[in-house]
């Protein structure tokens, strides 16, 4: 399996990629605004690159509900971030946004990736991403992001979730994004209960079966502490945890907050399937 980011081409048969998250927010349910000074942020882009993150992930609005954050307010939190990350790094960067005019723009600035988790609800979306050359993540959600969904429903979680990725992989390619620029996201968490959320991890090898590179988005998340009755800072092992089983099932890109845990646990992994 193949993946570009930029001018960089990756193996993924058994290579796993580390995507360091950096919020440059100040709700993030993870770290409450401790990187939303554009200092703070660059000191710790520092630290993941330096414990071996191979990509960068920068988001100025976070995915749960919160304030209203305008368009021109978001473009301030993550062009200057993905220029200083640019300048400074030489690591694929990429921009967590739902919204094709902050995409164009972080492409503008250097990035390579658009990590939206709308499911490219922006018809401009697409478009933006296919001018720049740039590599697009396709994340399952059952609403929109920042719209609550306490009771989400499904027919069938898995067949619904893998029929709505190759639909939008499907639109990617018709805007123009060859197959090795598309990534898929069964978005744990996004319009799913903690028993959904599990299901699909569990079922990763029926999304990695549409074909393209799958990315695990678990670090942290809800689903674990529901799980496990666990607070936000006591899920670090769940998270590992769920990681190394992602990696067994057929993820490839994993987005983590603990790039330094999960470098060791990829490479680990890495090599018990070069083993294989």
């Amino acid at each position: 399996m193949r993946l570009v980011l930029g001018e960089r081409a990756y193996d993924l048969s058994t290579r796993v990629l580390v995507m360091g998250i950096l919020n440059r927010t100040p709700d993030s349910f993870y770290d409450a605004g401790a990187t939303f000074a554009l200092d703070s942020l660059l000191r710790r882009a520092e630290e993941l690159v330096t414990q071996g993150a191979d990509i960068l992930d920068v988001g100025g609005v976070k995915a749960g509900p919160g304030p209203a954050v305008s368009e021109a307010e978001e473009l301030d939190r993550v062009v200057p971030a993905v220029d200083g990350l640019c300048r400074r790094f030489d690591v694929p960067v990429s921009t967590d946004t739902t919204r094709a005019a902050v995409a164009r723009a972080a492409y503008a600035a250097g990035a390579v990736i658009g990590n939206d988790i709308s499911g490219f609800a922006d018809p401009g979306y697409l478009p933006a991403a296919s001018e720049a050359g740039a590599t697009v993540v396709a994340t399952h959600i059952r609403l929109a992001p920042r719209v609550p969904d306490p009771d989400p429903h499904y027919d069938d979680v898995v067949a619904d979730v893998a029929a709505f990725l190759a639909d939008r992989a499907g639109r990617a390619r018709a805007a123009g994004i060859p197959p090795e620029r598309i990534v898929v996201d069964a978005g744990l968490d996004l319009g799913k209960t903690a028993a959904q959320s599990l299901d699909l991890l569990r079922h990763s090898p029926a999304l990695g079966a549409l074909g393209y590179p799958l990315l695990l988005s678990a670090s942290n998340k809800p689903f674990l502490g529901a799980t496990l009755g666990l607070g936000v800072d006591e899920r670090a092992d769940a998270s590992l945890s769920a990681l190394a089983l992602g990696v067994s099932l057929g993820c490839r890109v994993v987005r983590v907050h603990d790039v330094a845990a999960a470098r060791q646990a990829s490479d680990t992994l890495s090599a018990v399937l070069e083993a294989a």
